[in-house]
């Protein structure tokens, strides 16, 4: 029996994406072709797969069972082909899609780009949100090549890899009324604070710190990103509590100055993930490999 290796990725398409509509935007078909696919599977499988609903799809009990060996088989391929194919990063003509936290896209991306500038001019990135969980990266699909940040929870088809632990330091105005070249927990706790709320779990990491030495912030302002607060900052007698490298970069602002937190709030990790699809991927192994590199250099 002659078997339609097309449809692997059209079935796995599906089951990630519980959605004709967004299955074949993924796939870059019209749903027309892609309901015509879905068609020859339920025939040569004898089942309906999907099961349509209000708000999607529902793969059937038979789908459930055979989507891990039919993930593994499209792995299995990718790995084989990728593998026969040699990788010059200097003639590399490719895009790869990241998603880096607010903190890796600052202190990690810059000196990544400049690398691939230098070795392999061809290959393009694309940053894409990071969100709030892994879901919304696009990393557990494999539509997004990497996702850079804490990583909680993986699933199964993930790999991750420990990049680097950063620390926590304070930036106040240079000219403070109050705070010298150091900062007191009484000072610390006294003075209002610019709070940042990145998305993820990187924010998480700042409180638990806070809480296990029962250090309490009074908090002004709340701010999406890191390049907000020079701004807060600079014009208040408000504080910031922020990774090390990024108050490092914020001490080029002659308006500001980086101080010790009062007390030792610990470290966060930067870690990067990817689907196992791309173990093999030698572009990407490469690209893994150059992330890493620069990670220790920062």
């Amino acid at each position: 029996m002659k078997y339609d290796l097309n449809l692997l990725p059209v079935f796995m398409a599906l089951m990630e994406e519980r959605s004709v509509t967004r299955a074949a935007v993924r796939l870059g078909i019209t749903q027309p072709a892609l309901s015509n696919s879905l068609n020859r599977l339920r025939d040569m499988l004898r089942d309906p797969l999907f099961i349509r609903e209000r708000y999607g799809i529902r793969p059937t009990p038979l789908a459930e069972e055979i989507a891990p060996q039919m993930e593994a088989a499209l792995a299995q391929l990718d790995n084989l082909i990728v593998n026969q194919q040699q990788f010059r990063p200097a003639d590399a003509d490719r895009q790869f899609t990241l998603a880096p936290n607010s903190y890796a896209e600052l202190t990690l991306m810059p000196a990544l780009v400049a690398k691939l500038r230098d070795l392999a001019p061809g290959i393009k990135l694309r940053f894409t949100n990071f969100g709030n969980d892994l879901s919304e990266t696009g990393a557990i699909s494999g539509n997004t090549a990497m996702v850079l940040g804490r990583i909680v929870d993986p699933p199964d088809n993930l790999i991750v890899q420990h990049l680097m632990d950063e620390s926590l330091s304070c930036v106040v105005r240079a000219d403070h009324p109050s705070i010298g070249t150091s900062i007191s927990r009484q000072q610390y706790e006294s003075l209002k604070h610019v709070n940042v709320l990145p998305s993820g779990r990187l924010r998480v990491g700042l409180f638990q710190a806070l809480e296990r030495h029962n250090l309490k912030r009074e908090v002004a302002i709340s701010v999406t990103h890191f390049l907000t607060v020079p701004e807060m900052i600079a014009v208040t007698d408000y504080c910031a509590t922020l990774p090390s490298l990024i108050c490092r970069k914020l001490e080029r602002d002659q308006r500001l100055k980086v101080i010790p937190a009062p007390v030792d709030l610990g470290t966060f990790p930067l870690e990067m993930a990817w689907h196992v699809r791309y173990r093999n991927d030698p572009a990407h192994r490469w690209l893994r490999s150059l992330v890493a590199e620069v990670a220790t250099l920062l």
